[in-house]
């Protein structure tokens, strides 16, 4: 079970994904192909002891920019990191893709190449934020900026299937991120999703505000790719600037430095929950295959654990077992929609 990494897309590239690359094949064993220009591979794989490792590299001669174009990497730059380690997945040669470059461009790729899931008009980008009660589900996180009410039903849908089949909640809890708990809040967006998603058989509790993505309120949260990806660049930001307060107040006094020697695995367990780095990237659910696109100023950290997920993603079946229940249960909800939507209309 190979992962492709596009080893040319981050802010820090190729030097972060390469020695990513290189821990994630020690600490896990993986089969890993480095996507990108060979010679700069070569001289970034030069600098670690990669002896026993199965890390192979497969040339790409052009790179998609973080401000280029999303269809670049289809159209344009064919031969760019990002879509030679999608076509690597479709030849059989790899069986996922892990990218910490432009995030519309691996969508985009990832579409064009492997398709969606049957039913799908849009993936969407799926993070997991820690809270309070375990973990919530957020999508879409920077996908699709523009959205419609049924791609928001859609995310609905595909968050409360991968909810209950990956993370393993029984019964998932569905909200609609707005600006306030009242029917009357949110927008004509969110007000024509919510009138949608009451009608449709399955746990949702209706409008919820930012504050509930980490109190564990819901399961999964749903808005369109631009309000989500403003909070988790928020949520990141908030999470690193506490814990620089933290280190300047604990290094301000002795007596916050003996302080800390009573309570540092506390601090420590605290940094884990809310390092990003931690969860690697978010995998980019509906289309069919596996693919993990992680923050374009991604640690050596976070793309270790993005290439070990996605490792597991295929070892343990996850996207055949989505795309099942997705062709069975997907099919059922938008039945439901399209009911529902005549009557809104009407």
């Amino acid at each position: 079970m190979r992962v492709a990494v596009d080893a040319m897309g981050g802010d820090n590239a190729p030097a972060v994904e390469v020695e990513g690359a290189v821990v994630a094949a020690r600490e896990f064993g993986i089969p890993i192909t480095l996507v990108g220009d060979t010679e700069k591979l070569r001289f970034e794989l030069a600098k670690h002891n990669v002896q026993g490792l199965d890390i192979a590299i497969h040339h790409a001669s052009e790179v998609v920019g973080m401000h280029d174009a999303a269809s670049d990497a289809v159209r344009r730059k064919k031969d760019s990191s990002i879509r030679v380690a999608f076509d690597l997945v479709k030849s059989g040669e790899a069986e996922a893709v892990v990218s910490a470059g432009n995030s519309g461009a691996t969508m985009a790729a990832g579409m064009f190449v492997l398709k969606r899931l049957k039913g799908i008009d849009r993936p969407a980008i799926a993070q997991i934020f820690p809270t309070l009660r375990g973990k919530t589900l957020v999508l879409d996180v920077g996908g699709n900026v523009d959205c419609k009410p049924i791609h928001l039903v859609q995310f609905a849908i595909m968050g409360e299937v991968y909810a209950r089949h990956v993370i393993g909640v029984e019964q998932p809890r569905i909200g609609l991120l707005s600006n306030g708990e009242e029917d009357s809040k949110g927008n004509e967006l969110t007000r024509e999703t919510n009138a949608i998603l009451k009608n449709i058989s399955f746990d949702y509790e209706g409008y919820v505000e930012g504050r509930d993505i980490f109190n564990g309120m819901v399961d999964v949260v749903v808005c369109d790719g631009f309000v989500g990806n403003v909070v988790l660049k928020l949520s990141e930001g908030l999470a690193e600037t506490v814990g620089k307060m933290l280190r300047e107040e604990i290094a301000s006094s002795l007596l916050s430095k003996l302080g800390y020697l009573f309570v540092r695995k506390a601090f420590k367990n605290f940094k884990k929950k809310v390092d990003y780095a931690e969860y690697g990237g978010a995998p980019l659910i509906g289309i069919n295959g596996v693919a993990m696109i992680c923050h374009g100023g991604s640690n050596v950290k976070a793309i270790k654990n993005a290439i070990h997920f996605a490792h597991e993603y295929v070892r343990k079946g996850v996207n055949q077992r989505l795309a099942e229940k997705m062709e069975t249960e997907f099919t059922a909800y938008m039945q439901q929609f399209d009911a529902v939507k005549e009557a809104v209309a009407g």
